[in-house]
């Protein structure tokens, strides 16, 4: 296996049954969230998530059924926080689609949100899992927490890499490690096996958005489905920017904390070049490297298959992506 298709391929089966699953939980005698849940779906998106669900379930020789549902519970939590933050953030555009808020508006996208997030936690007690639940509920309140706490340290050019850290663990690594752990738990292995996934979930995580906060620098409008320098004109301190922060000239200082403070990406060629000077996104894809190798350590314990093998090509593919 070399690529995220190959994964996908090694799973197609179990892919395509949770999508019918998916289409099936998201019908509703509602004529506006059949659009808009039909609009969510062909945005297009890797549904990673979801995978990595099916693929440590797999890996864990599950022979159930309960992990297509628990996937897809997955997604519509994710789903339902795309559709909060794109109205948080006053969003134009995802995945090169015009978010759900430009076309139906926010009170509808706030409302799908919370269908979306109802039918999840409607779905998350079929498999009968006291455990179950309680890791799902406490995962979407700790993204809510994070989403709280990245909104307050919008416009702080004070923040810390800790701080940072705080915020991209509850806002993004806690549903990955939600669904490792998830499809550990389906397939009842033992406590150490159980915690092996649920680490290896964190810090995929983890890397996963350190470089999705080196991407909104450096890659493009098309290749993102969005526009460079979002989290600038959002007034956030990603990664990239704090360790600037620290390194760069007095001046360059002043020119970025203006930048976050106002919330101003009007600059955001010289940012970007102040970035580069001072190896602000080298530092950045280490952290990630660093996040993603502790990721495929947690999984050592882990009996050796395709499905193991799939797991450790995703966190070197975490780090290669430009999307």
């Amino acid at each position: 296996m070399e690529s995220f298709a190959d994964i996908q391929n090694l799973i197609k089966a179990d892919v395509e049954k949770t999508n019918q699953v998916l289409i099936q939980h998201l019908s509703s005698d509602v004529a506006l969230i059949n659009q808009m849940s039909g609009y969510i779906i062909n945005a297009g998106g890797k549904r990673l998530r979801p995978l990595l669900l099916l693929l440590c379930a797999r890996a864990s020789n599950y022979q159930g059924n309960h992990h297509y549902l628990m996937a897809v519970v997955i997604e519509l939590i994710h789903t339902a926080t795309l559709l909060h933050d794109d109205i948080v953030d006053e969003s134009h555009s995802r995945r090169g689609k015009e978010t759900a808020n430009e076309v139906w508006g926010n009170a509808a996208s706030v409302l799908v949100g919370d269908f979306l997030y109802s039918r999840a936690f409607e779905m998350m007690v079929e498999p009968d899992s006291m455990q179950i639940m309680r890791i799902l509920s406490k995962a979407t309140n700790e993204i809510a927490q994070g989403e709280v706490l990245q909104l307050l340290n919008c416009q702080n050019a004070a923040l810390t890499e800790a701080e940072y850290y705080q915020v991209i663990e509850r806002k993004t690594a806690v549903l990955f490690q939600a669904a490792t752990q998830i499809g550990g738990i389906l397939s009842e292995v033992d406590a150490a096996q159980e915690q092996a996934l649920r680490a290896y979930g964190l810090h995929l995580g983890n890397a996963f958005q350190i470089i999705d906060d080196v991407l909104d620098y450096q890659s493009d409008a098309d290749t993102m489905g969005k526009e460079v320098g979002d989290d600038l004109s959002e007034g956030k301190a990603t990664l990239p920017m704090i360790y600037a922060l620290k390194n760069a000239s007095p001046k360059d200082r002043q020119l970025l904390e203006e930048a976050i403070n106002n919330a101003d990406n009007s600059k955001i060629e010289q940012v970007i070049d102040i970035l580069q000077s001072v190896n602000a996104f080298d530092y950045t894809h280490k952290q990630a490297q660093k996040s993603a190798d502790l990721a495929k350590q947690s999984l050592d314990s882990l009996q050796d298959s395709k499905y193991k093998e799939a797991l450790i090509l995703l966190c070197d593919l975490s780090l290669q992506r430009k999307s």
